[in-house]
Formats: C-alpha cells, structure tokens, sequence
C-alpha cells in the first residue's frame, strides 16, 4: 500500500468535511444532524425536522463511507487477510428507532478485489444490509434496554465461501437522561393560513396542512387531565375565538376522554387509554367566534395510542394432545402449539416466541423434542422413542412476547401431552415350542390345544392381534385356528371329523405373526412358530349301512314269504370286536320283516303297487342297526323297493252319474274309464253294453269316440224321466286284459230348449245327494223340537209363580214375621227383657186399653216409650226386594229395637221349673249296660258311633 504525506491527509480532510456539510445541508434543508465520526461507530439520530426522510440518511452516511475509505488506508504496509477486520461491531442508538435508519457501516476486506460478496443479516425482519455495507433498520421499534445482538454474514457469490461478524446496539444514556431531565414542550399546533390577494378577497390554499398524529402511550399514570397539544388560530389576536373538538372520544361515545380549553385551544385526555379497547381516535379541531361562525376550516387530529406491554401471551388451550410414533426419526413433526397476544402484533410487545422448559419424563434424554420458537412447531429432536418404555411425555410450553426477552417480556405457559403411538416393532412369540391336545374321533368343531403368545406392543391394536395358521402337517384340512379377540391366544379346532382307524396323531406345525407386517428397520423376525401334537381317541362309531338307500324292484302282487333282499351294515370299529342285531324301524304297511342276525328281509303280505303307502311306485322301509359296543350305538338304513305294475285292476266308468233329456236330441253323455293301472294295463279301453237285460240295448246306444272315452245316447226317440241304471262293459288293454262292468246312473228329465232338465227334482242331479237332504230335515226337526220345548218351560214357569201367589196367605206369611207359638211361664228370671217384639205387631194391644193392675207379672212394666212406624204385617208375595227395604227402613228408624250385636230373646219359660236338673243324671252308672249294636242297623254314618259304644271292654 502507498502512504500518504500529513498534507495530503489534511487536504483530503477539509474536502471531506466540506462534503459532508453541503450533503447535509442538502437533505436536511438547514437542520443539523450530529454526527459523531469514531471509526467504525456512527452515532446518529435524526433531528427534529420532519423533512429528513430515511433515504436521506442513508445516502448521507454512503458519503461519509466513500471519503473515508482513503483514510483507512493510510499507514504502512500490512499484509491483506480477507473478511472482516473486527468481529464485534457496536453502535450506540436513540430509543426510537425508524425504519430506513442507518446503524453502522461494516469492512469487508477484499484483497484481491474480484470478490462479489453478499450480505445477509441474522434478523432479516429487523436489520438489512446494502451491498455497500451500510446495516440499515428494516421497520420502526423502540429498542431495548439491554444490548441487542445480531450476526451479518458476508457470502462470496461464486466459491459461496462466507464469513460473519457480531453487531450490539445500545441505548444511548446521554440522550435518555435528556429526555427525562428536560420538560416536554406542548406542541402547537396552528390552523392553516388562507392568504389574500391585493383586492382583499380570501383565495383558497391550495391544499391543507397534513398535520402529524399524536402518539400517546397507553394506560399511563397521569396526572389527568393531560395536556397534549394546543390548538391556535392566527385570527385569535384580533378576534375573541372558541375552540372545540368533535369525535368519538370527545363528543362521540365514548365521550369525555378527550377535551379542549375553548379559550386557550389547550387539547387534553382525561384518563388513561387501552390500545386494546382503541387504537386510534380521530378528531377534529374547530375554531369559531364569539357568535359561532366558523373562522377556521377544521383540522383533523388523530390520536395513536402507542402500545405497552400490559398484556400476557394466552395460549389458546391450556392442554395440548399430540401424538407420534414410536421410533420416529429425528425432525418428525408432532404437533403446533398456538398463543395469542392482545398487544400491538407489529411491535416487540406482540411479537411471542415460545420454548420448552421441561420435559417428563427425561428418558432416554432430557432433549427429545424441539419447537419453533416462532411458529410453535413441535418435532422431534433425538431418536429412541419407545412406547414399551414411555408411553407419553409431558412439556411445559412458555410463550415470552418481546421476541422472548426474559427481562422485560411477559410470559405464560401450557402443558403439551404428547403420546407416543404404537407401531408393529414387535412380533409375537410363542409361550412353548410344543403343545398338546387330543380329540375323541368324528368330532367337529372341538377345541384341541390353546395356543398362547406374547406381543408387546399395545394390546387390541392390529400390531398386537395375532393370526395363526397351520404350516405343515394338515395336508388334508382336519384343523383350522382361530384367534380369540380377548386372549389373543390360538384355538385350535377340528373342522372335518377325523377317524382313528386312519390317522391315530396329527404332528402340526404352527406360525403367528401380527395383522399388520412389522415396521421398518425393525430386526426380529416377522413371525413365531410352534409345533402342536394331537391325539386322537377311538370311540365306538355307529354301524352304517352300504350302500344307503339300497334299491331293489320286484312285481307287485308278491306272496308272503318272499325273500326281497339281504340289507346289512359294517361296523367301522376295526379294532372292537362287536355283534350287529337288525330290527325293523318303519314300515308304514306292515309288509316286510327282516332277519336280525344276517339281515334278510322277507314279505309278510302281499306287495300292492296301488296303495296309498306307494309314491311314484316306490316303497319305502327303514331298518336299524344295532352293536354291542359301550355305550350301544345304532345307525338306520332304507330300503327302497319299486314296484314293477301287474294288470290287476279292472277299469270302472267315469263318471257314475249322468243326466240326459228324454228326446235324443239336443245331447249325449261322455264317458270315460278310470284303471288304477299304469301303461299298458290301462288304456286304450273298449266300451259295450251288454246284452241282458235286452231292455239296455233296445234303449241306449254307446259309441267309441277314441282309446279312452265314449258317448252314450238313447236309441228312442223318447224315454220317460227318471233314474235308470246302465251297465256298461269296459276291457283295458293289459296282457291278459281285464274287463268289468259298471253302472252308470242316468237321469232322463224334461228338458228346455237349450237342453238343460226342468224337473224340480234337479237338485239331486246337480250334486245334492238324498243324504245331504235326510240331514237337512233332520236339523229343521230338532230345531223344531229346540223351540217347542222352550216355550213348554216359559208357561209352565208361569203357572209355577201364580199357584205361589194363590197359595201363600198374607196372614201366614213368614217372612220377617215373629210366630207367637206359646207361653209356660218360670224358668229363668227374665224379667229384663221386653218379650213384645216376639208378637206380631197387628196382635198387641195397645198398653193405654189394658187397665192398671191386670198386667202379666212376666210382662216388662208400663213405662213411656217413644213411637216408632209400625211394621207391615206381610207384603206381597211377589215383591219380596220392597218387602226387605221396608223392614230394613223401619227397623232404622226404631229407637226401641236391639243393636245386631245385642242378645234376642225368642222365647220366655217363666222364672223356676218343676223339671229337675239334667246334671243329676248318671250316664256312667248306666251306660254300660246300654245296648248299642242297633247303630249299626242304621247305615254308614253311624257306624263310628257303634263302634265306640258297642265295642265292648276295649
């Protein structure tokens, strides 16, 4: 490097400052903006002027760099190392930092000059770097107290080598102790001029003043009211003014937070302000006279609550669910956690950041997950998530707002759950290497052995349900095994019955694996086997016949006693030595018997094909097999016999009855035959008449039509009504054929002209038969009979009730009446009671006509009793319900008749006896000579009685 002499470094400093005075004083149109030239630190604010914009600044500070670039130079010789030359760069800045403001400048050391490097900034959303190096606020914040820090990288576009440095930024002291010692001067603000031409008249501006919000910090302390700004005309010096303010927040709900001097224009708040509640308040200034005229176009004022860090970060629940699976890879995703903040989301007070301050449990490491402290992801961060070992783990989220300052941040926290789901790692395995079960022989469906295994993964889930199947040694598919959904064991089954005389063992060999194939990675193998030995029992097997049905054909008409056939059945224990016995099961004609030792079956009665027991020519007949084994067993057999046809049923005439007119014309009568024989020893038929009675022929005629029916008319011209019986001859066609003559009742009746008969003995052609009419009759006679008899017992019902009335006296009538029978007088004192109600109440006298002193001693004594209606003597006989009420309605209203619960007398003996007492009779000193054996002579119901008195000494 050249070195320059003293003079040049001074002469290149005065053109230098001079620069940068004319620069400044360019953009910053007469302000003044304190610099502080340190070498590499800038200190820097922007002034008071609000013409200053940040470009300004920016191209100012370029200036500075390019003319001291020179001065940098100066020294002696060094050798060139590319990069930064400081690794910690610092600049001392204001609170306020404005977006487009310049920080610092940053070196970068390009030696050979070739190197096209780019800037990058840690915080992009906070710092930007120009390609010269100037390091430039990308938005507007307060900034901190304490020291912030970033990082600026410097990348060669080509090689993509890269270098970095450290920036800290500090808070300026001098100028926060300014800011507090000095008192605030109360802005003014001024409504626009509205100038005038020479003749005096008002012009219009061209456009109004933009006047500057006003910041004001929320929820502050006072003292209220707060003086913020004053409002001013230029006309207040000549005019006596009143100022006001309109607007939500002064006149406008809410109302009252804002208010105006109207004599000084002195704005002021009232209480403290919510951001939260409102972010900004328009209002707008009025100035008018003392009359109320406008002498000032309005000015509008907003009012921006500047946010302060009153509210804490909420997370939007307060427990969050997450799952992942287990043996997931590092960088999975697991789950978002989201908080919100009520404060200014553009400002550091909005801004969250989240981070996680435990983890339980801490295994296998204290670090298995990570989260976003900006977007609140959740991944995992470390390999060895087991669910067999933690099956779920707890965090604690804290969300900071300030960008996560632990210092002047506030914070909240959540708790994440996170669970650990289950994936196939592991298979099952078998408990044992061999089981054992057995099953008896031509048994299905039976549970031989339980297979049991285990899996450690998470039970009833398809990486924990198990499937089994049979690999070897069940080529034939005897077994099948199913999974019990509970147990998760094996259970194997026999699905075809198996016999001991063929296979005694089955040595099968089992697999089991999961529903799902094993995870990946994962280094078992994907299945377990087993090898399972059954046993099979021999029991005793029914006897079965062969072959079954067994089929034989024979003629019908067999004599009793033919041997049919020999039917016999096997037994298939091979291994049992037991005897077989036959009995017959069913046979529903009772035709067959059938050998019990060697099974020969033989006819008892003759084979007829035409009976009702024959369907479709076969007869069918069960036999039972019976061994001796133990217990007994027994299998059934049918014997099938099909009947070959014999001609041996004569053809009769079809139908039986008939009616014809008694004029040949205008119709005949169509025969047929009915055989219960089948082709050939039936039809084609032959029909004749025959030839006696000589009467037959003379008087009908029977033509053949086909080989099955004919047509029978009269020969006469005239027959006279009635029934007649015509014989007719009627041959099949068996070998040899079989002839019969039947009768066929004709009915020849007057006829219509259509030919139907007019007789009112019709009836009985048409189908009603005489002894459906003998039943008819009978039924109108009984039902006679039925009425006849009834109305019998009605009348003489009625003579009954009206002898009753003629025969019963009102005067001898019982009913409720007192029987005067008569008196003896003594016997027992009972003077006491009143023996009148024992007299009919029509025979006693009145006590006022029997005279003093002629009373009865055994009488009750005269004395005033109270009235009470007299009783009726009889009431009708017919009207028994009126009689009963009346006596029930008078015995009510008698005060002198006894309760039911009292004692009656019915009758009065008198006081004394000249009987003697029955207590002195001695049944003892003569009873034992008392004959008693005359009880016995008078029946049944005395025959105890004689036993215990005519018994004698026992």
């Amino acid at each position: 490097m050249h070195t320059l002499s003293w003079a040049s470094i001074l002469y290149y400093h005065y053109f230098t400052l001079k620069a940068l005075v004319s620069v400044s004083q360019f953009f910053l149109r007469g302000s003044v903006l304190p610099v502080d030239v340190k070498g590499k630190t800038l200190v820097g604010q922007p002034a008071d002027n609000p013409h200053l914009n940040s470009k300004g600044l920016r191209l100012l500070h370029k200036f500075y760099l390019v003319f001291q670039a020179p001065i940098q130079a100066t020294g002696e010789i060094t050798l060139c190392k590319t990069g930064f030359p400081e690794d910690v760069y610092s600049a001392v800045l204001s609170r306020d930092v404005h977006e487009g403001q310049p920080l610092l400048n940053v070196n970068f050391s390009n030696c050979n000059g070739k190197r096209k490097v780019q800037y990058e900034s840690s915080e992009p959303g906070d710092f930007k770097v120009d390609e010269d190096g100037v390091v430039y606020a990308a938005r507007s914040f307060p900034l901190a107290m304490e020291h912030a820090k970033f990082l600026i990288y410097a990348q060669d576009k080509e090689t993509q080598e890269k270098w970095q440095m450290a920036v800290k930024l500090s808070l300026n002291p001098t100028i926060t102790d300014n800011l507090m010692k000095e008192p605030q001067e109360i802005e003014e603000i001024v409504f626009p001029r509205q100038s005038s031409n020479h003749n005096g008249y008002l012009q219009r501006q061209k456009r109004d003043w933009v006047i500057p919000p006003i910041n004001l910090p929320e929820n502050s302390r006072g003292p209220f009211p707060q003086e913020l700004v004053r409002i001013r005309s230029d006309r207040d010096k000549n005019l006596s003014l009143r100022y006001s303010v309109t607007g939500p927040g002064a006149d406008q709900p809410p109302t009252g937070i804002f208010i105006i001097n109207p004599i000084s224009g002195q704005l002021s708040v009232t209480k403290p302000l919510d951001r939260e509640q409102i972010a900004r308040f328009h209002l707008r200034a009025h100035a008018v006279d003392i009359n109320g005229n406008q002498v000032e176009n309005p000015i509008d004022i907003v009012i921006n609550v500047i946010d302060m860090n009153d509210n804490r970060p909420e997370f939007l629940h307060q427990v969050w669910n997450g799952t992942v699976p287990e043996g997931s890879k590092p960088g999975t995703y697991v789950m978002t956690v989201t908080a919100i903040d009520a404060d200014d989301p553009n400002a550091l007070n909005g801004m969250l950041r989240y981070r996680i301050l435990s983890q339980a449990p801490v295994s296998p490491s204290s670090n298995m997950f990570t989260i976003n402290n900006e977007t609140g992801d959740i991944i995992t961060v470390a390999a060895g998530l087991d669910r067999e070992k933690v099956q779920q783990y707890t965090l604690i989220i804290q969300a900071t707002d300030m960008e996560g300052n632990p210092t002047y941040g506030l914070s909240n926290t959540a708790t994440a759950v996170i669970t650990v789901t289950d994936v196939n790692d592991n298979p099952p395995e078998f408990t044992a290497m061999t089981f054992y079960g057995e099953v008896p022989e031509n048994r299905v469906d039976v549970i031989v052995a339980n297979l049991t295994v285990t899996d450690k993964d998470q039970p009833h889930t398809s990486a924990w349900n198990a499937v089994y199947k049979i690999t070897g040694g069940d080529s034939t598919g005897h077994f099948t095994i199913q999974t019990d959904p509970n147990s998760n064991d094996g259970l194997v089954t026999v699905a075809k019955p198996i016999d001991f005389e063929t296979n005694r063992m089955f040595l099968l060999t089992v697999a089991a694996e999961n529903q799902v194939p094993l995870a990946k990675g994962i280094q078992h193998p994907p299945q377990s086997t087993a090898t399972v030995s059954v046993t099979v029992i021999d029991v005793n097997e029914n006897p079965h016949f062969n072959p079954n049905p067994k089929l034989v054909r024979h003629e019908e008409g067999l004599r009793a006693g033919t041997m049919l056939t020999t039917f016999t059945a096997q037994d298939p224990d091979r291994y049992m030595q037991q005897n077989i016995r036959y009995t017959k099961l069913s046979d529903p004609a009772n035709w067959l018997k059938i050998d019990p030792v060697n099974g020969q079956i033989t006819t008892i009665a003759v084979l007829d094909r035409e009976s009702p027991n024959v369907k479709n020519n076969m007869y069918n007949a069960t036999f039972l097999a019976s061994d001796n084994g133990i217990p007994p067993m027994s299998g059934t057999g049918t014997l099938q016999i099909y009947l070959l046809d014999i001609n041996d049923n004569a053809p009769q005439v079809l139908p039986q009855e008939a009616e014809t007119c008694e004029t040949p014309d205008p119709n005949s009568i169509n025969i047929t035959a009915l055989d219960y024989d089948i082709d050939p020893n039936a039809g084609p038929f032959a029909f004749d008449l025959p030839l006696s009675p000589a009467s037959i022929k003379r008087n009908w005629t029977i033509t053949r039509l086909n080989g099955d029916f004919a047509q029978l008319n009269l020969k006469i011209k005239f027959l006279e009504a009635g029934i007649y019986e015509v014989p007719i001859i009627i041959t099949d066609s068996g070998n040899p054929p079989k002839s019969n003559t039947s009768v066929l009742r004709v009915k020849v009746c007057q006829c219509d002209s259509n030919g139907d008969c007019t007789d009112v003995d019709r009836i009985v052609g048409a189908g009603l038969g005489t002894g459906a009419i003998i039943a008819i009759l009978l039924c109108i006679i009984i039902l006679l009979i039925l009425v006849l008899m009834f109305v019998v017992w009605m009348k003489r019902r009625d003579k009954e009730r009206q002898a009753k009335q003629l025969l019963i006296d009102p005067e001898d009538d019982v009913r409720d009446n007192i029987l005067k029978y008569d008196e003896e007088g003594g016997g027992e004192e009972d003077q006491d009671y009143d023996l009148s109600q024992l007299q009919q109440p029509d025979t006693v006298e009145p006590d006022a006509i029997k005279p003093v002193g002629i009373r009865r001693l055994d009488e009750r004594p005269i004395h005033a009793e109270p009235q009470y209606p007299v009783r009726s003597a009889a009431p009708h006989p017919g009207d028994i319900g009126d009689f009963i009420n009346e006596g029930l309605k008078a015995a009510d209203n008698d005060p002198t008749a006894p309760p039911y619960d009292s004692l009656l007398v019915f009758d009065y003996e008198g006081s004394g006896s000249t009987a003697g007492s029955l207590s002195s009779l001695n049944s003892s000193s003569s009873g034992g000579e008392q004959d008693y054996d005359y009880l016995n002579d008078w029946g049944p119901r005395f025959k105890k009685l004689a036993d215990m008195y005519g018994g004698g000494d026992d």
